[in-house]
């Protein structure tokens, strides 16, 4: 796919305007939709049995009730209904999201290297909040990671898809690397939303809807996290994040890849396939994505969402392979 003929229900990419809201994830539960379940209101969750009294009242014609705070019942009842108006917005966007976006088909993507019980924690989460379909990549069966992947889809087999290779992980010495890996699981997808996901994330909530919502409104890409270069340097990067209260989806020039939505058929071209480690390798990923001035962006609402924990490797590696990685961002930047 392209975006000149993009998927079924996906607008054009767009270059200019930002993205409106809407999406596909689902927390509802028994829900239908791709993407995720919610649990449903209880009954009266939001009933006032006496509106009057809350404000200092009794509600019965002339009984005033206690005029002492008054003011002060008030004013912490006006707090609380703003509360609940803010919950409730957020509740009514999401299912308006879910609605509009029901028929895009959405993928999360895992390359599994180590690390099972956040493994378990981070596909778990999936399953329970999302709709869905889960492709896992185990690298070598480090540390058991793979078996517990073949627990997870033997539970769930018609959410979970996984591959087993030999090779271990290249931050292990083995010749599995993030690109190339990357590279077959986008291949391996057939969804209109690929969503590359870390195993050191856990999903508390449908943190798929707004993503997908976003591509399918015309952006190329979506993600948990920005990236931003002040005043046009590539040093430092500026971090973003969704915010409360933002007038709608918020562009940036680059994501980070621990949570990204993308459009499959241009990530396959856009893809450092030769990049041996994730780190900068994410940012060079959205970077081409962006080059040709499509929208790359983050939610307007924080996103229910949380890391598990750091997942290390050898420093020196490290510090050699982002490098490598963030020499190829300066030159994406010089030709941007």
């Amino acid at each position: 796919m392209t975006d000149a003929k993009p998927p079924a229900h996906l607008r054009p990419a767009r270059v200019e305007r930002v993205a409106g809201s809407s999406g596909t994830g689902r927390d509802t539960a028994g829900g239908t939709e791709t993407g995720t379940k919610a649990q449903p209101a209880g009954a009266g969750a939001h009933a006032r049995l006496e509106p009057a009294a809350e404000l200092g009242f009794s509600g019965a014609p002339g009984q005033p009730g206690d005029t002492g705070d008054t003011m002060l019942h008030a004013q912490r009842t006006w707090d609380s209904s703003l509360a609940t108006n803010r919950l409730d917005e957020q509740g009514v966007k999401l299912e308006r999201q879910r609605t509009e976006t029901k028929d895009v088909t959405v993928s999360v993507s895992l390359l599994v290297d180590g690390w099972p019980e956040d493994v378990r924690k981070s596909v778990g989460s999936i399953v329970e909040h999302t709709n869905a379909r889960v492709l896992a990549l185990d690298l070598g069966d480090v540390d058991g990671a793979g078996e517990v992947l073949d627990e997870l889809a033997d539970r769930h087999p018609d959410r979970i898809a996984v591959w087993h290779v030999a090779e271990e992980p290249h931050w292990r010495g083995g010749t599995a690397t993030w690109g190339e890996c990357r590279a077959k699981l986008l291949r391996l997808d057939e969804s209109d939303v690929h969503v590359l996901m870390d195993t050191n994330v856990e999903l508390r909530g449908d943190a798929l809807t707004p993503l997908v919502a976003a591509v399918a409104e015309g952006a190329v890409a979506a993600g948990w996290r920005g990236v931003d270069f002040p005043d046009g340097e590539p040093e430092p990067v500026q971090m973003v994040e969704p915010g409360a209260g933002a007038a709608g989806p918020r562009r940036v020039r680059a994501l980070t890849g621990e949570l990204m939505a993308v459009r499959r058929g241009p990530a396959l071209g856009a893809l450092p396939e030769d990049a041996g480690y994730g780190r900068n390798a994410d940012l060079a990923l959205s970077l081409a994505l962006q080059q040709e001035h499509r929208e790359l962006v983050v939610p307007d609402e924080p996103l229910p969402a949380v890391r598990l924990g750091s997942h290390d490797v050898d420093p020196g590696y490290d510090a050699r392979e982002s490098r490598r990685n963030f020499d190829r961002v300066l030159r994406i930047l010089g030709t941007s």
